[in-house]
Protein backbone atom coordinates (compact mmCIF):
# COMPACT_ATOMS: atom_id res chain seq x y z
CA UNK A 1 0.00 0.00 0.00
CA UNK A 2 1.96 3.78 -0.77
CA UNK A 3 1.33 6.56 1.40
CA UNK A 4 -1.06 8.40 -0.89
CA UNK A 5 -3.20 5.05 -0.67
CA UNK A 6 -2.96 5.28 3.11
CA UNK A 7 -4.02 8.87 3.48
CA UNK A 8 -6.54 8.90 0.69
CA UNK A 9 -8.74 5.81 1.75
CA UNK A 10 -8.85 6.56 5.66
CA UNK A 11 -11.46 4.25 6.22
CA UNK A 12 -13.24 4.54 9.04
CA UNK A 13 -15.32 4.00 12.99
CA UNK A 14 -17.87 3.73 15.16
CA UNK A 15 -18.09 2.59 19.12
CA UNK A 16 -19.75 1.00 21.35
CA UNK A 17 -21.05 3.52 23.60
CA UNK A 18 -22.63 2.48 27.00
CA UNK A 19 -23.82 -0.87 27.31
CA UNK A 20 -27.38 0.20 27.85
CA UNK A 21 -28.23 2.44 24.79
CA UNK A 22 -30.77 0.40 22.54
CA UNK A 23 -29.52 1.62 19.34
CA UNK A 24 -25.38 0.21 19.90
CA UNK A 25 -26.91 -2.99 21.28
CA UNK A 26 -26.83 -5.27 17.93
CA UNK A 27 -24.02 -3.28 16.76
CA UNK A 28 -21.58 -4.37 20.06
CA UNK A 29 -22.89 -7.95 19.48
CA UNK A 30 -21.85 -7.78 15.60
CA UNK A 31 -18.45 -6.29 16.65
CA UNK A 32 -17.69 -8.69 19.34
CA UNK A 33 -18.51 -11.66 16.66
CA UNK A 34 -17.96 -10.19 12.92
CA UNK A 35 -15.85 -7.13 12.82
CA UNK A 36 -11.86 -8.37 12.38
CA UNK A 37 -9.89 -7.40 15.53
CA UNK A 38 -7.09 -5.05 15.35
CA UNK A 39 -3.72 -7.44 14.87
CA UNK A 40 -0.05 -7.01 14.74
CA UNK A 41 1.33 -10.05 13.06
CA UNK A 42 0.16 -8.56 9.20
CA UNK A 43 1.58 -4.86 10.37
CA UNK A 44 2.97 -3.08 6.84
CA UNK A 45 6.61 -0.92 7.13
CA UNK A 46 6.95 2.02 4.57
CA UNK A 47 10.54 3.68 5.30
CA UNK A 48 10.87 6.81 4.66
CA UNK A 49 13.13 7.87 1.70
CA UNK A 50 13.90 10.99 3.16
CA UNK A 51 14.84 10.62 6.82
CA UNK A 52 15.01 14.02 8.88
CA UNK A 53 17.43 15.46 10.44
CA UNK A 54 17.95 14.94 14.13
CA UNK A 55 17.90 17.76 16.95
CA UNK A 56 20.27 18.60 19.58
CA UNK A 57 19.30 16.69 22.48
CA UNK A 58 20.59 19.60 24.40
CA UNK A 59 18.29 21.78 22.64
CA UNK A 60 15.34 19.70 22.90
CA UNK A 61 12.11 21.62 23.31
CA UNK A 62 8.86 19.31 24.36
CA UNK A 63 7.01 18.64 21.57
CA UNK A 64 8.70 20.27 18.97
CA UNK A 65 10.34 17.77 16.89
CA UNK A 66 8.68 14.28 15.48
CA UNK A 67 10.39 11.45 14.63
CA UNK A 68 10.79 9.90 11.10
CA UNK A 69 7.70 7.68 10.96
CA UNK A 70 4.62 7.05 12.39
CA UNK A 71 1.55 3.98 13.07
CA UNK A 72 -1.51 4.15 11.76
CA UNK A 73 -4.84 1.73 12.17
CA UNK A 74 -7.92 2.21 10.26
CA UNK A 75 -11.72 1.21 11.93
CA UNK A 76 -14.77 0.90 9.87
CA UNK A 77 -18.16 -0.23 11.09
CA UNK A 78 -18.33 -2.59 8.56
CA UNK A 79 -15.37 -4.28 8.49
CA UNK A 80 -13.50 -3.53 11.98
CA UNK A 81 -9.73 -2.57 12.02
CA UNK A 82 -7.91 -2.32 8.77
CA UNK A 83 -4.05 -3.66 8.74
CA UNK A 84 -1.68 -1.55 10.83
CA UNK A 85 1.15 0.60 8.74
CA UNK A 86 3.99 2.07 9.99
CA UNK A 87 4.60 4.85 7.23
CA UNK A 88 6.45 8.48 6.96
CA UNK A 89 6.09 10.95 9.23
CA UNK A 90 3.06 13.09 7.25
CA UNK A 91 0.14 15.14 7.20
CA UNK A 92 -3.16 13.45 7.42
CA UNK A 93 -6.17 13.65 4.93
CA UNK A 94 -9.29 14.12 6.46
CA UNK A 95 -13.14 14.78 5.36
CA UNK A 96 -13.43 18.79 6.96
CA UNK A 97 -16.53 17.57 8.23
CA UNK A 98 -14.91 14.31 10.17
CA UNK A 99 -16.48 14.30 13.60
CA UNK A 100 -13.21 14.90 15.54
CA UNK A 101 -13.15 18.28 14.57
CA UNK A 102 -16.69 19.10 14.98
CA UNK A 103 -17.65 16.79 18.02
CA UNK A 104 -14.21 16.29 20.23
CA UNK A 105 -14.97 12.50 19.00
CA UNK A 106 -11.27 11.84 20.11
CA UNK A 107 -8.54 10.75 22.79
CA UNK A 108 -5.23 10.06 23.43
CA UNK A 109 -2.53 8.83 25.52
CA UNK A 110 0.90 9.96 26.95
CA UNK A 111 4.13 7.47 27.43
CA UNK A 112 7.89 7.32 26.94
CA UNK A 113 10.82 5.41 25.80
CA UNK A 114 14.12 5.16 27.82
CA UNK A 115 17.35 4.09 26.57
CA UNK A 116 18.65 2.27 29.68
CA UNK A 117 22.62 2.18 30.29
CA UNK A 118 23.41 -0.60 27.62
CA UNK A 119 21.40 0.78 24.94
CA UNK A 120 18.11 -1.02 25.67
CA UNK A 121 14.83 0.61 25.00
CA UNK A 122 12.58 0.65 27.50
CA UNK A 123 9.01 1.18 28.60
CA UNK A 124 7.25 2.44 31.45
CA UNK A 125 4.14 -0.03 32.50
CA UNK A 126 2.97 0.60 28.71
CA UNK A 127 -0.51 -1.31 29.59
CA UNK A 128 -1.78 0.89 31.99
CA UNK A 129 -1.97 3.54 29.30
CA UNK A 130 -3.63 1.28 26.55
CA UNK A 131 -6.20 0.49 29.23
CA UNK A 132 -6.56 4.24 29.80
CA UNK A 133 -6.71 4.67 25.97
CA UNK A 134 -9.76 1.98 25.26
CA UNK A 135 -11.78 3.75 28.52
CA UNK A 136 -11.16 7.01 27.25
CA UNK A 137 -12.55 5.19 24.05
CA UNK A 138 -15.44 4.34 25.54
CA UNK A 139 -16.18 7.66 27.10
CA UNK A 140 -15.54 9.22 23.21
CA UNK A 141 -18.12 6.49 21.59
CA UNK A 142 -14.88 5.13 19.91
CA UNK A 143 -14.28 1.52 19.28
CA UNK A 144 -11.96 -0.30 21.83
CA UNK A 145 -8.98 -2.24 20.24
CA UNK A 146 -6.58 -5.00 21.83
CA UNK A 147 -4.36 -3.11 23.65
CA UNK A 148 -1.83 -5.66 23.91
CA UNK A 149 -1.62 -6.11 20.07
CA UNK A 150 -1.43 -2.30 19.56
CA UNK A 151 1.63 -2.12 22.10
CA UNK A 152 3.07 -4.47 19.55
CA UNK A 153 2.55 -1.65 16.69
CA UNK A 154 4.28 0.58 19.01
CA UNK A 155 7.34 -1.44 20.25
CA UNK A 156 7.69 -1.91 16.43
CA UNK A 157 7.86 2.15 15.78
CA UNK A 158 10.39 2.11 18.25
CA UNK A 159 12.82 0.02 16.85
CA UNK A 160 12.31 1.74 13.22
CA UNK A 161 12.79 4.94 15.17
CA UNK A 162 15.02 4.00 17.90
CA UNK A 163 17.89 6.74 16.57
CA UNK A 164 15.60 8.97 17.53
CA UNK A 165 15.67 7.85 21.36
CA UNK A 166 18.13 10.43 23.26
CA UNK A 167 20.84 9.04 25.26
CA UNK A 168 21.34 12.13 27.50
CA UNK A 169 20.11 11.96 30.98
CA UNK A 170 16.45 13.56 31.46
CA UNK A 171 15.44 12.98 27.85
CA UNK A 172 13.52 10.36 26.27
CA UNK A 173 11.28 9.59 23.23
CA UNK A 174 7.53 10.98 24.24
CA UNK A 175 4.51 8.60 22.31
CA UNK A 176 1.83 9.92 21.78
CA UNK A 177 -1.20 7.40 20.69
CA UNK A 178 -4.16 9.68 19.29
CA UNK A 179 -7.44 8.31 18.27
CA UNK A 180 -10.22 10.00 16.33
CA UNK A 181 -13.67 10.00 14.84
CA UNK A 182 -13.38 10.57 11.28
CA UNK A 183 -16.88 10.33 10.04
CA UNK A 184 -17.49 12.83 7.63
CA UNK A 185 -21.00 13.42 8.53
CA UNK A 186 -22.64 16.84 10.41
CA UNK A 187 -24.59 15.19 13.56
CA UNK A 188 -23.64 14.23 17.02
CA UNK A 189 -23.69 10.59 16.79
CA UNK A 190 -21.13 7.46 17.23
CA UNK A 191 -18.50 7.90 14.35
CA UNK A 192 -19.01 5.10 11.82
CA UNK A 193 -15.42 5.75 10.83
CA UNK A 194 -11.98 5.94 13.28
CA UNK A 195 -8.39 6.44 12.89
CA UNK A 196 -5.91 4.90 15.58
CA UNK A 197 -2.28 6.33 15.35
CA UNK A 198 0.80 7.01 16.90
CA UNK A 199 4.00 9.52 16.47
CA UNK A 200 6.60 10.39 18.73
CA UNK A 201 8.66 13.09 19.48
CA UNK A 202 12.53 12.79 21.48
CA UNK A 203 11.56 15.42 24.30
CA UNK A 204 14.19 16.87 27.14
CA UNK A 205 12.74 18.25 30.82
CA UNK A 206 8.72 19.50 30.33
CA UNK A 207 9.51 22.81 32.08
CA UNK A 208 11.76 25.35 30.20
CA UNK A 209 13.56 25.79 33.81
CA UNK A 210 14.61 22.45 33.68
CA UNK A 211 14.34 19.02 36.12
CA UNK A 212 12.69 19.67 39.48
CA UNK A 213 12.15 23.23 39.69
CA UNK A 214 9.87 24.44 41.44
CA UNK A 215 6.54 26.08 40.13
CA UNK A 216 4.00 28.47 41.51
CA UNK A 217 0.50 27.80 41.11
CA UNK A 218 -2.51 30.02 40.19
CA UNK A 219 -5.80 28.95 42.48
CA UNK A 220 -8.99 30.44 41.71
CA UNK A 221 -12.26 28.24 42.46
CA UNK A 222 -14.46 30.00 39.69
CA UNK A 223 -12.82 27.81 37.19
CA UNK A 224 -13.51 23.83 37.05
CA UNK A 225 -11.63 21.84 35.25
CA UNK A 226 -14.05 19.09 35.93
CA UNK A 227 -16.65 17.33 37.91
CA UNK A 228 -17.88 14.29 39.38
CA UNK A 229 -20.13 12.66 36.52
CA UNK A 230 -18.66 14.11 34.12
CA UNK A 231 -15.54 12.82 32.03
CA UNK A 232 -12.82 14.26 33.61
CA UNK A 233 -11.28 11.29 34.09
CA UNK A 234 -10.78 10.44 30.60
CA UNK A 235 -7.34 11.49 28.43
CA UNK A 236 -9.51 13.42 25.63
CA UNK A 237 -8.60 17.08 24.18
CA UNK A 238 -11.89 18.25 25.50
CA UNK A 239 -10.33 18.60 28.81
CA UNK A 240 -7.19 20.26 28.14
CA UNK A 241 -8.32 22.92 25.57
CA UNK A 242 -10.89 24.86 27.68
CA UNK A 243 -8.04 24.65 30.40
CA UNK A 244 -5.26 26.89 28.00
CA UNK A 245 -7.10 29.90 28.76
CA UNK A 246 -7.24 30.27 32.52
CA UNK A 247 -3.55 29.01 32.27
CA UNK A 248 -3.12 32.31 29.99
CA UNK A 249 -4.19 33.60 32.98
CA UNK A 250 -2.39 32.39 35.34
CA UNK A 251 0.96 32.91 33.25
CA UNK A 252 0.08 36.59 32.94
CA UNK A 253 0.08 36.35 37.14
CA UNK A 254 3.63 35.17 37.02
CA UNK A 255 2.43 31.59 37.87
CA UNK A 256 3.35 28.56 35.68
CA UNK A 257 0.45 25.91 36.21
CA UNK A 258 -3.29 26.36 37.86
CA UNK A 259 -4.27 24.50 40.82
CA UNK A 260 -7.97 23.23 40.02
CA UNK A 261 -10.35 23.11 42.74
CA UNK A 262 -13.98 21.59 43.07
CA UNK A 263 -16.93 21.86 45.10
CA UNK A 264 -17.79 24.26 47.49
CA UNK A 265 -15.24 22.98 49.85
CA UNK A 266 -13.14 23.34 47.13
CA UNK A 267 -10.53 20.32 47.11
CA UNK A 268 -7.87 20.16 45.69
CA UNK A 269 -7.88 18.46 42.69
CA UNK A 270 -4.94 18.32 40.11
CA UNK A 271 -2.42 20.63 38.54
CA UNK A 272 -2.01 21.89 35.67
CA UNK A 273 -1.87 18.89 33.51
CA UNK A 274 -0.55 16.79 36.74
CA UNK A 275 -1.85 15.06 39.75
CA UNK A 276 -1.30 15.98 43.04
CA UNK A 277 0.48 15.12 46.54
CA UNK A 278 0.44 16.15 49.59
CA UNK A 279 3.17 15.44 52.21
CA UNK A 280 2.12 16.70 55.98
CA UNK A 281 1.49 15.70 59.09
CA UNK A 282 -2.01 15.25 59.58
CA UNK A 283 -4.70 15.95 62.05
CA UNK A 284 -4.30 13.18 64.12
CA UNK A 285 0.36 14.27 63.92
CA UNK A 286 0.58 11.38 61.79
CA UNK A 287 3.23 11.15 58.91
CA UNK A 288 1.34 11.27 55.35
CA UNK A 289 1.15 11.58 51.90
CA UNK A 290 -2.04 12.10 50.52
CA UNK A 291 -3.28 12.56 47.07
CA UNK A 292 -7.24 13.28 45.76
CA UNK A 293 -9.15 9.89 45.40
CA UNK A 294 -10.19 8.85 41.70
CA UNK A 295 -13.87 9.79 41.91
CA UNK A 296 -14.39 10.21 38.43
CA UNK A 297 -12.99 13.88 37.89
CA UNK A 298 -9.42 13.45 38.10
CA UNK A 299 -7.29 11.34 35.61
CA UNK A 300 -5.91 7.75 36.95
CA UNK A 301 -2.32 8.58 36.01
CA UNK A 302 0.09 6.49 35.49
CA UNK A 303 2.73 8.25 37.76
CA UNK A 304 0.66 8.91 40.29
CA UNK A 305 -0.59 5.32 40.69
CA UNK A 306 2.72 4.20 40.53
CA UNK A 307 4.41 7.10 43.44
CA UNK A 308 1.56 5.64 45.61
CA UNK A 309 3.12 2.16 45.49
CA UNK A 310 6.50 2.80 46.00
CA UNK A 311 5.86 5.56 49.04
CA UNK A 312 3.39 2.68 50.61
CA UNK A 313 6.69 0.11 50.34
CA UNK A 314 8.54 3.02 52.75
CA UNK A 315 6.00 2.07 55.63
CA UNK A 316 7.50 5.30 57.12
CA UNK A 317 4.11 6.86 56.04
CA UNK A 318 0.37 7.13 56.06
CA UNK A 319 0.05 7.14 52.00
CA UNK A 320 -4.01 7.70 51.44
CA UNK A 321 -6.22 8.52 48.90
CA UNK A 322 -8.25 11.57 50.71
CA UNK A 323 -10.17 15.08 49.97
CA UNK A 324 -7.54 17.83 50.38
CA UNK A 325 -9.55 21.23 51.00
CA UNK A 326 -7.82 24.91 50.89
CA UNK A 327 -8.97 25.52 54.22
CA UNK A 328 -7.08 22.00 55.60
CA UNK A 329 -4.19 22.91 52.52
CA UNK A 330 -4.39 26.40 55.06
CA UNK A 331 -4.37 25.47 58.55
CA UNK A 332 -1.61 22.75 57.55
CA UNK A 333 0.52 25.84 56.64
CA UNK A 334 -0.49 28.08 59.34
CA UNK A 335 0.80 25.64 62.37
CA UNK A 336 3.20 24.33 60.49
CA UNK A 337 2.24 20.79 59.42
CA UNK A 338 2.95 21.09 55.81
CA UNK A 339 6.25 19.48 54.21
CA UNK A 340 5.93 19.65 50.73
CA UNK A 341 3.28 20.04 47.99
CA UNK A 342 4.05 18.65 44.61
CA UNK A 343 2.42 17.37 41.23
CA UNK A 344 3.22 14.09 39.57
CA UNK A 345 2.49 13.00 35.79
CA UNK A 346 4.45 11.23 33.27
CA UNK A 347 6.02 14.71 31.04
CA UNK A 348 7.18 16.03 34.11
CA UNK A 349 7.80 13.13 36.41
CA UNK A 350 7.70 14.58 39.68
CA UNK A 351 7.33 18.41 40.21
CA UNK A 352 7.83 20.80 43.07
CA UNK A 353 5.30 23.75 44.29
CA UNK A 354 6.68 26.96 46.29
CA UNK A 355 3.76 28.79 46.09
CA UNK A 356 -0.19 29.31 45.16
CA UNK A 357 -2.17 32.43 44.35
CA UNK A 358 -5.52 31.64 45.84
CA UNK A 359 -7.82 35.14 46.25
CA UNK A 360 -5.30 37.81 45.35
CA UNK A 361 -3.33 35.86 48.41
CA UNK A 362 0.28 34.59 47.91
CA UNK A 363 0.66 31.42 49.70
CA UNK A 364 4.45 30.50 50.76
CA UNK A 365 4.79 26.66 50.46
CA UNK A 366 7.85 25.11 52.36
CA UNK A 367 8.35 21.98 49.68
CA UNK A 368 12.41 23.28 49.32
CA UNK A 369 12.60 24.65 52.23
CA UNK A 370 12.24 21.46 54.07
CA UNK A 371 14.78 19.55 51.07
CA UNK A 372 11.35 18.12 49.53
CA UNK A 373 12.41 14.77 50.92
CA UNK A 374 9.90 13.01 49.61
CA UNK A 375 9.66 13.83 46.13
CA UNK A 376 13.37 13.84 45.63
CA UNK A 377 13.49 10.42 47.02
CA UNK A 378 10.03 9.58 44.87
CA UNK A 379 11.54 10.80 41.45
CA UNK A 380 14.68 9.31 42.09
CA UNK A 381 12.91 5.56 42.53
CA UNK A 382 10.69 6.44 39.81
CA UNK A 383 13.49 7.53 37.39
CA UNK A 384 15.50 4.72 38.39
CA UNK A 385 13.27 2.14 37.23
CA UNK A 386 12.04 4.01 34.08
CA UNK A 387 15.99 3.82 32.72
CA UNK A 388 16.76 0.82 33.75
CA UNK A 389 19.23 1.57 36.68
CA UNK A 390 16.78 0.08 39.03
CA UNK A 391 15.58 -3.86 37.86
CA UNK A 392 11.19 -3.69 37.96
CA UNK A 393 8.58 -5.50 36.50
CA UNK A 394 7.36 -2.27 35.61
CA UNK A 395 10.05 -1.64 33.18
CA UNK A 396 9.46 -3.44 29.78
CA UNK A 397 12.57 -3.61 27.52
CA UNK A 398 11.45 -3.63 24.06
CA UNK A 399 14.77 -5.13 22.48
Amino acid sequence: MTCKAVWMNLRFSKRWIGSSSPLLMSVRGMADSKLKPLKHEAIQVTITEKPQLKPDPKTLKFGHNFSDHMLLVEWNLEKGWNTPSIIPFGNLSLSPASSCFHYAIECFEGLKAYRDGDGKIRLFRPMMNMNRLNASAVASSLPKFDGTEFLECIKDLLRIDKEWIPEEEDCSLYIRPTFIGADPFLGVNPSKRALLYCITSPVGPYFESGTFEPVKLYADPQFVRAWRGGVGESKMGGNYGPTIRIQTIAQEKNCEQVLWLYGDDQQLTEVGTMNIFIHWINEDGVPEIATPPLLGNILPGVTRDSLIALAKEWKTHNVVERDVTMKQLKASIQEGRLKELFGAGTACVVCPIEKILYLDEHIPIPTMETGAEVARKLYKELTDIQYGRTEHEWSVIVD
